[in-house]
């Protein structure tokens, strides 16, 4: 949600549309910080905007998750009073995170909102269940900044050559992975059903940290598999662009949770910048990320054969990888770059403000 909100003020400033002017408020903190600065923030935030609204500075306001749109219930009276509208992102947790007292609690929300933009249809859909009229949605999907990696030419054998992995022979077939480490991502599942089923020389390599971090590893214990699945931790930036850009293969392999929904996966928009092709679960919002053999297959999520059979396949067909990791970076740069994405909101926007 953080990238998503960066990302999306960098690409409106560069959209260069006469027809619109803004202006961002935002918190930036270290991850140790910002649980204990999000309340003093959310107050400031508020008395802020109050002002604005009041004054006639300002025709929509933006929300860029669930957690800041809550200031829309205390703001209510003024938007209606003032005419200023008031529209959101919504990511598929912070409307599903399963609170009895936050559920009740989502459905005021939307009913001072005038627009929810999910970034997904199944995110969508969960707010639908929530009670948010569908003339409300518009969905419009994550994008990924082009730029943010360096450049990386695929060819032949220039993965497998990379020094990320050079402890590996050069035959070997590296998956990863990289996302907090929680039950939806299917981790734990994949580490126990799947890869000690592949052969040896398949590796697997998983970035970030989590609360399912001891289940992932007593998972590689039980299959004795501490050889060929590795731990990286959470990850910086150059960090992430080696190991999108020594693997051969990207897993997305989540599993249903209730009340803990993927609403996209901008992480497979990444790998593909990178062009990292990605084999995924068809499930939620990854659903609306993959276009089979452009940026790469759905298995169905649980389907331990049809992960099987996907990988191996890509492993005894090298040229076939090779190609489909130079249509993932073109296809994703062409449909989920910053740029178009950012008009999509922009065009939203100016909707509302005139409606």
């Amino acid at each position: 949600m953080q990238r998503v909100a960066m990302e999306l003020d960098a690409a409106l400033g560069r959209s260069g549309r006469e027809d619109v002017s803004y202006d961002i408020i935002k918190l930036e903190a270290s991850w140790t910080w910002i649980h204990w600065l999000v309340g003093p923030f959310l107050i400031r935030t508020y008395w802020r905007l109050r002002g604005q609204i009041r004054q006639g500075e300002v025709d929509v306001i933006l929300f860029s998750s669930m957690v800041t749109a809550s200031l829309a219930v205390l703001l209510r009276k003024d938007l209606k009073q003032h005419g200023v509208c008031a529209a959101a992102i919504v990511h598929g947790q912070d409307v599903t995170k399963p609170v009895a007292a936050y559920q009740r609690f989502v459905p005021q929300v939307f009913g001072a909102l005038d627009l929810v933009m999910p970034v997904s249809g199944p995110t969508g859909e969960a707010c639908q269940a929530r009670g948010l009229p569908p003339e409300k949605i518009r969905v419009v999907h994550n994008g990924v900044e082009l730029d943010r990696f360096p450049a990386f030419e695929w060819r032949a054998g220039a993965r497998a050559a990379h020094p990320f992995r050079s402890e590996l022979a050069p035959q070997s077939l590296l998956l990863c992975s990289v996302g907090r480490q929680v039950k939806r991502k299917g981790f734990a599942w994949f580490i126990d059903n799947v890869m000690p089923r592949l052969p040896d020389h398949v590796h697997y390599w998983l970035g970030g940290d989590g609360p399912e971090g001891d289940a992932i590893q007593e998972a590689i214990d039980r299959n004795d598999l501490g050889g060929r699945v590795r731990l990286l931790g959470r990850l910086g930036d150059s960090e992430l662009t080696e190991i999108y850009q020594a693997a051969d293969l990207f897993v997305m392999p989540n599993i249903p949770v209730e009340g803990d929904m993927e609403g996209f996966g901008i992480v497979m928009l990444e790998a593909a910048i990178n062009g990292l092709p990605t084999v995924a679960a068809r499930l939620e919002g990854i659903r609306e990320v993959i276009t089979d053999d452009q940026n790469g297959f759905f298995v169905e999520s649980g389907d331990v054969e049809g992960y099987i059979e996907r990988i191996s396949a890509l492993d005894a067909d090298r040229e076939h990888l090779m190609q489909l990791s130079l249509r993932a970076r073109d296809h994703v740069a062409r449909t989920f770059g910053w740029d178009a994405v950012a008009s999509h909101y922009l065009d939203h926007l100016s909707e509302l403000s005139r409606s």
